[in-house]
């Protein structure tokens, strides 16, 4: 699926998360999975739950009196849109100052530069569009 109209806050994506591990979910199981990483009361929960069911990113089906919530959005689809709009944002669209950029604030291991050079090799095997 592609990613929602409007963009997936970082508090939705606490949500999500638990919703892409295991769907569906209620709003009690929601809020007991993220005990320990958030203390949000159920009220913050449905909140979070309604702004995604307007965003397309979750379905809600009934269950007796409860409902029941199940991810649309996809975790690929959203961090595919999530790492494209980072680097167009931060970067111009442009990849090589995404790489230098943390390279020269985390470094990088020999593991990452062979994985890097490997990267490469296969895109410029790539046929040409």
């Amino acid at each position: 699926m592609t990613p929602p109209v409007s963009p997936v806050s970082d508090a939705e994506a606490q949500v999500m998360e638990v919703l892409w591990q295991s769907s569906p979910r209620s709003t009690d199981e929601i809020a007991a999975s993220l005990q320990g990483q958030r203390e949000w009361q159920i009220a913050t929960i449905k909140t979070l739950l309604n702004r995604l069911l307007k965003k397309g990113a979750v379905a809600a089906e009934k269950d007796g009196r409860r409902y029941l919530y199940s991810a649309v959005l996809s975790r690929e689809a959203w961090l595919s849109h999530q790492s494209l709009g980072l680097v167009d944002r931060l970067f111009n669209g442009r990849l090589a100052p995404l790489v230098a950029h943390f390279g020269a604030e985390r470094g990088l291991s020999q593991a990452d530069v062979d994985a890097l050079k490997a990267l490469v090799r296969t895109y410029e095997k790539a046929p040409k569009p």
